[in-house]
């Protein structure tokens, strides 16, 4: 029956043993009551074995006096003994789930004499000596003091004890670091010893309680996060689950060292099974559907700190649902759904104008709200059902006022928008399976509401027919198309560029400046009292997440009617598409021929290999029926070979400098090269001549791009040019005619680019590893980041353009969020991969050291090995069917790549 939560906040337990409680000694109705004597920090608890009996607690601040009974200095109220007794006469108890049941404490006021037998006389001395210390620290009138005296006891404690070896799983462990922590859960920390061996962490409370030790296998980890605890970067969270809300074990370090330590112990060992995630990978798998917009939220919550066992920093989720009157729940209205763009307080504009005006009317600091929309209470509030022990921790064993229950959605919501200091957002207990948060079933009293009626189980608006139906409801709106639409300018208040500064201030989106991370100092204050109240009132007021975005977050992609419907059945597709049956299937067949041939890309096999130039092949281009394959290379020569008689059929040096790419205009042609000579070469195909030359840059021409009579070069002159080319015709002798529509300036040398399917942006990668998307109608840059350190080798959109992914000399993949420009994955690869073609999910690369590399990009890690070439992977073509890939490679070969399902 005894829990932590029995204790006061910020209180600890310290030791037990095992009493008889006397009641009325030496009188004829003399009682004697077997159970265990509880010592704490801030008062003595004594559980008896009896369940019928009352849990004893009394504050050490209003004892009178403790002594052994037999001792006769009645000067000294505060002496030992060796008789195995101890006397406390107190002016107040509380008496704590009598005959077992969960309730408000009862308070018995008036002095009372408690005698305590204990069984090992012996350990009395140690009892009495501890009391008398605990007693006097409790005695002191400053918060600050009564702390800082406790510490000291408590680090005593732990400086006298270690771990006990005893408690490894195997004798042949080896022992990487011991340090003094405290395990936490919500209201509550247990301080003990930490350790770390090769297969094991372990905690072993100073107390023993709730067992002698925990232990969690290091071989199960999957999450390790760094928490912020009180304000300090002291906590430890560890999951051995992937998606689970509740972690294994949450931890916190009397110093960052020792925490960064463990933190470094763990991580080492689990980065060989596990790649971290960043917000902006789980933002990628989002953006793409890989995972609900519910596992989405609760990855960004652990990532900003949040976590179940900190009431202070407890996962907030969004309210979704605004209807609560009628009998059925629309989901295709959007007036059924609130606007997520605003917070909760500027939900309704009357109440905002009221908070608006007293806003400016402020002196600084100023805040609109003057309570958060996540605290300990508002926590407690959904959850006093199940955890009504938590709720009697949080508010001195009292539970609230009945009127002011979680009574009704409809009343709570209803409240939330209209009342006056009511902000609060909503938990994820809101959106997953178990309803048992809605109803009493343990039966406790809550009271009795104005007209007369209990406190029962929550009342739920008419489309729900039961507590299951509910939540059902509740996960269907938020994995909603309208939500999926939207959720993105929820985070960008909650977790993004609308939590601070300006930006905060035109969403209506201002708290009190306590509750921002960073908002105070705590180690700048050296006044402790003050210190502990202020600690005190954050705590309770609330903390906003840590920010982890500071720049508009992506929109998720919906995908269109079309390609849902395939899940379900092709004729709905037909009758509701505006195109004909038959094109609409010859599409679909295409795109799931091109997601067939992604999903097995992994089954790449040689099919036929040949060396055909005297360097690396920087460049290849295949004719529209696959017949001519023409090839550039350092070697300076552009070649054309003949796939059905295996044999070079032309060879052109245009000059003596290397060649750095090629395309084919359609029509099949002409052939354009680029050069490092500056120049760009037109080849006509059908005359076997050089046809023009379009002296352009003042530098190298490392990259050329072709669509709809417009050429795009790239150039270590540092500028992309855009040219309009009029062709010329063809039997006479008269040039092409090349018009420069705009020039695109960097920097640096410009190494690649890229163009968007609709050829409205493009992307280039300079050699110093910056990136860059254009806006080519306007010949603006729309972003520009420094992406990698080193030479970008190749920068390619994604089939629907939502995403670029960049590979560099740096070894890393970056993918860029296209209409955001935010940096949102970066995967490191072992050695740098020179070229590559890419889905938008699974990555085809080219590596330096000449194996083709098949990347899961949402999972970061290489999922296929292929052997190619005995050189770098220098240049690689794909087919439109995805099914057939060409590389060239340093090694001079080109080889030919077949997928065979």
């Amino acid at each position: 029956r005894f829990s932590l939560l029995l204790l006061n906040l910020e209180e600890y337990y310290f030791e037990q043993h095992t009493a008889n409680h006397i009641i009325n000694k030496g009188c004829r109705d003399e009682r004697k009551f077997r159970g265990s004597l509880k010592i704490c920090s801030k008062s003595i608890i004594f559980e008896p074995d009896d369940n019928i009996q009352p849990i004893i607690k009394i504050p050490l601040r209003d004892c009178i006096s403790i002594k052994a009974p037999e001792d006769n200095e009645a000067n000294n109220p505060f002496t030992r003994d060796t008789s195995g007794g101890i006397s406390v006469v107190c002016n107040q108890v509380f008496l704590i789930k009598e005959r077992n049941i969960i309730a408000p404490y009862k308070t018995v006021r008036g002095r009372t004499e408690h005698l305590f037998q204990l069984d090992v006389a012996g350990k009395l001395g140690d009892v009495v000596q501890t009391l008398h210390q605990l007693y006097r620290a409790s005695c002191l009138d400053k918060m600050g003091d009564q702390a800082a005296m406790i510490t000291a006891i408590l680090q005593s404690r732990l400086a006298r004890t270690s771990f006990d070896k005893n408690r490894f799983q195997s004798i042949s462990e080896t022992l990487h670091m011991e340090c003094k922590a405290e395990m936490v859960t919500p209201l509550v920390t247990n301080p003990g010893h930490v350790c770390v061996t090769d297969a094991n962490l372990y905690f072993q409370p100073l107390n023993g309680y709730p067992k002698p030790v925990v232990q969690i296998t290091l071989q199960n980890v999957r999450r390790i996060y760094k928490r912020r605890h009180g304000l300090m970067p002291l906590g430890l969270e560890v999951f051995c689950t992937e998606n689970d809300l509740c972690s294994d074990i949450y931890l916190k370090f009397y110093n960052y060292q020792d925490r960064d330590e463990l933190y470094f112990l763990i991580a080492t060992y689990i980065e060989n099974h596990i790649t971290e995630h960043t917000a902006e990978s789980y933002m990628l798998q989002w953006q793409r559907g890989h995972i609900s917009n519910y596992q989405y939220l609760l990855h960004l919550n652990n990532l900003a700190d949040r976590s179940c066992n900190d009431l202070s920093q407890y996962p907030v989720f969004p309210w979704i649902i605004a209807d609560y009157c009628s009998s059925v729940l629309d989901l295709t209205k959007p007036e059924t759904f609130r606007d997520l763009s605003k917070p909760i307080g500027a939900l309704n504009k009357e109440r905002l104008d009221r908070l608006l005006t007293r806003y400016q009317e402020m002196p600084e600091p100023k805040f609109m709200y003057g309570s958060h929309y996540s605290s300990p209470g508002y926590v407690l509030f959904y959850l006093v059902r199940v955890a009504p022990e938590y709720m009697l921790c949080l508010q001195n064993g009292k539970f609230d006022h009945a009127d002011r229950m979680f009574n009704s959605l409809a009343e709570t919501w209803k409240n939330c928008l209209d009342g006056a200091t009511d902000f609060k957002e909503l938990i994820p207990e809101f959106y997953e399976s178990d309803s048992s948060f809605l109803i009493n079933s343990l039966k406790l009293d809550l009271g009795k509401r104005q007209g007369g009626k209990m406190v029962e189980d929550v009342e739920l608006p008419p489309w729900a027919s039961d507590p299951d139906d509910f939540l059902q409801k509740s996960q269907e709106a938020l994995e909603s198309q309208y939500v999926s639409e939207h959720l993105h300018e929820w985070i960008d208040i909650i977790f993004g560029y609308k939590q601070k500064g300006s930006e905060a201030v035109a969403a209506h989106n201002v708290f009190h400046p306590l509750t921002y991370e960073g908002g105070v100092d705590l180690n700048s204050i050296m006044d402790p009292n003050e210190k502990v109240a202020l600690l005190t009132q954050i705590l309770e007021f609330g903390q906003t997440p840590k920010q982890l975005f500071t720049t508009p977050h992506p929109r998720r992609i919906i995908p269109k009617l079309k390609s849902l419907s395939r899940t379900s059945s092709h004729s709905v597709s037909i009758t509701e598409s505006p195109v004909s049956p038959n094109e609409e299937s010859f599409e679909d067949l295409t795109e799931e021929s091109i997601t067939l041939a992604w999903n097995n890309i992994g089954k790449l096999k040689l099919d036929e290999q040949y060396k055909i130039h005297k360097e690396a092949i920087t460049g290849i281009a295949v004719t529209c029926n696959g017949s001519s394959v023409f090839t550039t290379s350092q070697d300076s020569t552009l070649k054309m070979f003949s796939k059905e008689s295996k044999t070079i059929q032309r060879s052109v040096s245009f000059s003596n400098m290397a060649l750095s790419s090629c395309l084919i205009l359609p029509g099949d042609t002409t052939v354009i090269s680029s050069s490092w000579d500056n120049h760009i070469y037109f080849y006509s195909i059908a005359f076997g001549r050089q046809q023009d030359i379009l002296m352009g840059h003042d530098d190298a021409v490392s990259k050329i791009c072709w669509h709809d009579g417009r050429l795009y070069s790239a150039s270590w002159d540092s500028t992309v040019k855009v040219w309009h080319c009029v062709p010329g015709e063809t039997l006479s002798n008269k040039k092409h005619h090349f018009e420069l529509l705009a020039e695109l300036e960097h920097d640096v040398s410009v190494n690649t680019i890229d163009l968007n399917a609709a050829n409205t942006i493009l992307a280039s990668g300079t050699k110093e590893g910056a990136i860059s998307v254009w806006d080519i109608t306007t010949a603006t840059a729309l972003h520009q980041l420094p992406c990698h350190s080193g030479t970008v080798f190749g920068a390619a959109f994604s089939p629907d353009s939502r995403h670029l992914l960049s590979a560099g000399e740096d070894c890393c993949f970056k993918v860029i969020d296209v209409q955001t420009g935010m940096l949102i994955s970066s995967v490191t690869t072992d050695e740098p991969q020179r070229c590559f073609k890419w889905d938008g999910n699974t990555i085809l690369s080219g590596s330096q050291s000449g194996e083709l590399l098949i990347w899961d990009l949402l999972g970061g890690k290489v999922t296929e090995r292929i052997k190619g070439h005995t050189g770098a992977v220098m240049s690689m073509w794909m087919n439109e069917q995805c099914n057939s890939v060409i590389t060239g490679g340093e090694d001079k070969q080109i080889m030919f790549w077949k997928l065979q399902y």
